[in-house]
């Protein structure tokens, strides 16, 4: 007697405790050697994008003979002109300082503005809307200020815009770099000349900057709207032109006509050649069928990737064809040492790849056609032509059409047995029926019982 029976409860078996579930196991990081574990810690263990320091620099301590010192020294940099004097803490390698420009002097750099002299702005500069004093003065700030119109328009002297302060010096410039030039094609590379500044296009960019972001939001919904309707108009006009095209003509190498030229006048045309053949023509067709949807499709998109278009054109080539045979094509690629999908997928890429695979489409059902032609020939030298699926016996062929009809003799009280000498008989030529007696009806078989209509 135990808790159970006391308590009355059923003597069953406890439920096995199930397994706890084992965690993942997560793959300890080790600090790198030369971090403190404060530092690495701050890092969440997420390697930098780029190493600051090379690992096998960090523990790497001076040669003994080297005596290193930290010392407050006078410098001066190359980017100030007033030669001034400034101190900073200096790396000294055994008493000897360094020597050289500042470090950060490299980064002072200055935009390089035209000057020009008084004959040149008297043959080439002059302009009714501008004088030579607000000119020397534009230049002057352009040259001290390095092209920052904002801050240029804000110490002119004379209310200016910035439109018209870049149209002045963009346009002097370029008159001063073509005056001086040789000849033109010299300078026709240069971005002053290429590009010209076009203030008539700037002034419009800007008011319809302004008036985009003045917009209310009862605006903004309206021109959505607007935009969503001219989408959808576009998009059905599109469609409507692409159901108007033609589709694509097929080619006159592809189709029954082709397939009776294939066999041959010589050839004797059968059920199997017929079969072969319209195997053959089929995906051609299906393939051409579908390219022709998928450009239709494609001509929807205003904007599509040229890889998208060739996977989609790769499908639709290879939708007839079986995954063994898709496969088999890729492999065919991979043995011929190209890649699956071109690296450089341009245009003239991307239609040659679609053309390869479709000329070893075609390579692989030539394959397949001829292994069942040598199988058929096999079999026409071995003389089982019958035993080729899908034809009839021709022996069994001709026994059914020189068989005639027999009819059933039993309901006209002939005996069975008789009715089977008679077909032995027929079996059997003439000549061997009159050669060989034929044995009496009753010698193998019983005897007929007796039936009440025969007495």
């Amino acid at each position: 007697m135990d808790a159970k029976d006391i308590l009355g409860l059923p003597k069953t078996p406890l439920p096995i405790a199930q397994e706890k579930k084992s965690r993942p196991h997560k793959d300890s990081q080790r600090k790198p050697d030369g971090i403190s574990r404060e530092v690495y810690a701050l890092t969440g263990g997420v390697a930098p994008l780029m190493p600051s320091i090379d690992v096998s620099q960090l523990k790497r301590r001076p040669p003994s003979d080297e005596k290193i010192t930290w010392q407050w020294l006078p410098f001066t940099s190359s980017a100030r002109k007033d030669n001034l004097q400034l101190y900073h803490w200096v790396r000294v390698v055994n008493g000897v300082p360094p020597t050289g420009d500042y470090s950060f002097a490299k980064y002072n750099k200055s935009v390089d503005v035209i000057r020009y002299t008084d004959e040149e702005y008297a043959k080439y500069l002059t302009d009714p809307k501008w004088t030579k004093e607000e000119t020397d003065q534009l230049f002057d700030l352009c040259e001290r200020f390095d092209l920052r119109f904002i801050i240029i328009a804000d110490r002119f002297p004379t209310p200016r815009t910035v439109e018209e302060l870049k149209d002045r010096y963009y346009s002097a410039s370029r008159a001063i770099l073509v005056a001086r030039a040789p000849s033109p094609g010299e300078v026709a590379s240069h971005p002053l000349v290429k590009e010209p500044y076009n203030v008539t296009q700037e002034i419009e960019r800007k008011r319809a900057l302004s008036m985009v972001l003045s917009q209310t939001k009862h605006q903004e919904r309206k021109d959505a709207e607007v935009l969503a309707e001219a989408k959808r108009i576009a998009e059905s006009r599109m469609a409507a032109r692409a159901a108007e095209e033609p589709d694509l003509p097929v080619p006159p190498d592809i189709g029954p006509e082709s397939a009776e030229r294939a066999i041959g006048p010589g050839d004797t045309i059968s059920p199997s050649n017929v079969q072969v053949h319209a195997a053959a023509a089929a995906p051609s067709t299906s393939v051409i069928a579908d390219n022709s949807s998928t450009l239709a499709s494609l001509r929807m998109l205003k904007v599509y990737l040229r890889t998208y278009a060739l996977e989609q054109m790769v499908q639709a080539a290879s939708s007839s064809a079986g995954l063994r045979t898709i496969k088999r094509v890729e492999q065919t690629l991979q043995d011929l040492g190209i890649n699956l999908k071109p690296k450089v997928p341009t245009k003239a890429v991307c239609a040659e790849h679609l053309e390869l695979r479709k000329e070893i489409l075609t390579l692989l059902n030539l394959q397949k056609q001829l292994q069942y032609k040598e199988a058929e020939g096999s079999s026409f030298r071995d003389g089982s032509y019958g035993d080729m699926p899908g034809t009839a016996k021709r022996s069994q062929r001709a026994v059914d059409q020189d068989r005639t009809f027999v009819p059933d003799t039993i309901s006209f009280g002939v005996i069975p047995g008789d009715r089977g000498v008679k077909r032995e008989q027929k079996r059997k030529g003439p000549g061997r029926a009159s050669e060989t007696p034929s044995s009496p009806a009753g010698a193998h078989k019983r005897p007929r019982k007796m039936k009440a209509s025969d007495l």
